[in-house]
């Protein structure tokens, strides 16, 4: 497998080439669709636990694509109290699913990298009064 190599696929009437960075697009897509999933992760190189928002979801993403083939690794952030091998799995179903569906290549493997884990901020105690007040 040819590492970071666009697919190009030949036809009767030309050349389709699908660039790595729509995989990494497709592939963030499907992980962020996985309830449970806080948000994608840049990595070491942006800064583990970096939330990242969804204008950049080939952020956190890492493909590797050769004529037929893709492996891809994504990095996440998960929701606190949440089951982690469950999530995992889920996003690897969903990554290979979505892949293999819109572009025909084989995925082979979809390696999960959990890099930080997300709290849900509790409301201030002067929110909360305020809140009441309002209703």
């Amino acid at each position: 497998m040819e590492t970071i190599a666009p697919d190009y696929e030949r036809t009767v009437m030309g050349t389709i080439e699908i660039a790595p960075e729509v995989i990494e697009v497709i592939a963030g897509l499907a992980t962020v669709e996985v309830d449970g999933v806080a948000g994608m992760s840049g990595g070491i190189s942006s800064g583990i636990g970096e939330l990242l928002g969804r204008k950049n979801l080939s952020k956190g993403v890492k493909v590797e694509v050769g004529q037929r083939e893709a492996a891809v690794d994504v990095s996440i952030i998960v929701q606190y109290g949440r089951r982690i091998p469950e999530i995992s799995a889920e996003i690897q179903r969903n990554v290979k699913r979505s892949i293999e569906m819109m572009t025909a290549l084989n995925v082979v493997e979809v390696n999960v990298h959990v890099h930080d884990v997300h709290f849900k901020t509790a409301d201030k105690p002067e929110e909360e009064e305020a809140n009441a007040r309002v209703r």
